[in-house]
């Protein structure tokens, strides 16, 4: 009896020390409603399912015990869905057309204020190339045209380029600064400077180890021009681009 009393009393203790988290979520995507969702996270190299639930009538929710702060995904599937921050406290989810948005703890707060100021930033560059598109139609020469949308693109970039740098070294000690850095960085340059600021905690995380020294190889062109954004000019952007990025792509 005594041993058992102290079994139950170490897993309670145990329990005690971890974190709780509940993930509400409404989705209007017909696509997601009968499918399960499963909620990912990032352990060592490798992704690991914390839960799965399915989405009936537009909700779906995730609860569990946290040791602790964890970057996340959504997943239907293989494909990802969003990005979360699985932390202490009652995170709210909600799935549109146009757009994914996370609300209810202080990490998820701070990383859906960027993406939506990095969103807009991308919605600029591609207004950009419809202004270049509709400038053509009326004739303006293509000289005048191309310095102007040159040095607007420019000044776009270069503001994206600084919000991702500052985010990163603002959140070094924290789960979002390792995902931005990872899946933001544009170009070599960019994560040369972030990596000189950084800390050794942060260099030496697994992941951002890893992927400093992919980018930084000699023998792979990786984020040469680019990661994940635009990293031409408008100009030199063809058609069938142009058409995946209105498409979401």
């Amino acid at each position: 009896m005594k041993n058992i009393l102290y079994a139950l009393f170490v897993i309670s203790a145990f329990a005690s020390c971890a974190e709780s988290y509940t993930i509400q979520g409404s989705s209007s995507l017909a696509l997601l409603d009968g499918n399960k969702l499963y909620l990912k996270a990032m352990e060592g190299r490798d992704m690991k399912t914390l839960d799965s639930c399915d989405v009936v009538h537009g909700k779906f929710r995730f609860t569990g015990l946290l040791d602790t702060t964890q970057m996340a995904a959504l997943f239907m599937g293989e494909k990802s869905v969003m990005p979360i921050v699985v932390e202490r406290g009652d995170i709210k989810v909600r799935i549109e057309d146009a757009q994914q948005k996370v609300s209810g703890s202080p990490l998820n707060e701070v990383l859906y204020t960027f993406l939506d100021q990095h969103n807009q930033l991308q919605n600029d560059l591609i207004e950009l190339g419809h202004r270049e598109s509709r400038m053509l139609l009326d004739g303006i020469d293509e000289d005048v045209i191309n310095q102007e949308i040159t040095k607007e693109w420019a000044t776009i970039t270069q503001r994206e380029d600084s919000l991702v740098t500052n985010f990163v070294v603002d959140n070094f000690d924290n789960v979002l600064g390792p995902f931005i850095f990872i899946q933001m960085s544009s170009s070599v340059p960019q994560v040369e400077h972030i990596w000189s600021k950084a800390p050794d905690e942060f260099k030496q995380q697994p992941n951002v180890s890893d992927f400093y020294q992919q980018v930084t190889s000699t023998n792979n062109p990786a984020l040469q021009d680019n990661h994940n954004s635009v990293a031409t000019s408008p100009q030199d952007i063809d058609d069938a681009t142009i058409q995946d990025i209105l498409n979401g792509k």
